[in-house]
Parts: structure tokens; C-alpha cells; sequence
């Protein structure tokens, strides 16, 4: 029984590690494929952000209430993702 929760467990992480992966593949064009560019220059270097304010900002440029001079580019590309995909990129991030 132990062995099978840990099998599954360890399933769980790979899963979600790939999904961040593929969910931040289409962010790595602007902020890097670490997360360690100032996107266009301009924005935070998001590898230094803790996952908590990743999802925060990522919520914010959702419904308009977050960001700067990047506020109407990732307004749009936040638009698409829900709340488990933003808590999956969150901790995606978070963790580089």
C-alpha cells in the first residue's frame, strides 16, 4: 500500500513538472527558458518570484487589476488559463 501512494505520488509531480513545462513553453519567448530575462526589456524577472506572487500577478493580468506597460500583452496571454493551469506555471516557475 505504501509503495503504491509513493508510485502515485511520485506520477503526480512527473505530471505536473511536465504540464508546467508545456505551460510555460509559450512564456519562455520573452522570459527565457529559465525565466531569467526581463521580458521585452521590461518586466520582473519572474525565476526570482515565489510562486504565491507568480499566481498573484498572473490572476491580476487575468481580470486587468495587475502589471505596468505589459499589463494589455499579458492580459491577453493569461486570458486563456485557468486556475489550476496559473497554480501549475506558479510552482513551475517557483521552482527554478
Amino acid at each position: 500500500m505504501k509503495k503504491s501512494l509513493l508510485l502515485i505520488t511520485i506520477l503526480g509531480v512527473a505530471l505536473s513538472a511536465a504540464d508546467g513545462q508545456a505551460l510555460f513553453n509559450k512564456c519562455a519567448a520573452c522570459h527565457g527558458a529559465n525565466g531569467e530575462k526581463h521580458a521585452l526589456g521590461k518586466s520582473k524577472v519572474i525565476n526570482t518570484m515565489t510562486p504565491a506572487e507568480i499566481e498573484t500577478a498572473l490572476n491580476g493580468y487575468k481580470d486587468g487589476t495587475y502589471g505596468g506597460s505589459m499589463k494589455a500583452l499579458m492580459k491577453g496571454q493569461a486570458a486563456s488559463l485557468d486556475e489550476t493551469q496559473i497554480k501549475t506555471i506558479a510552482e513551475f516557475i517557483g521552482a527554478k
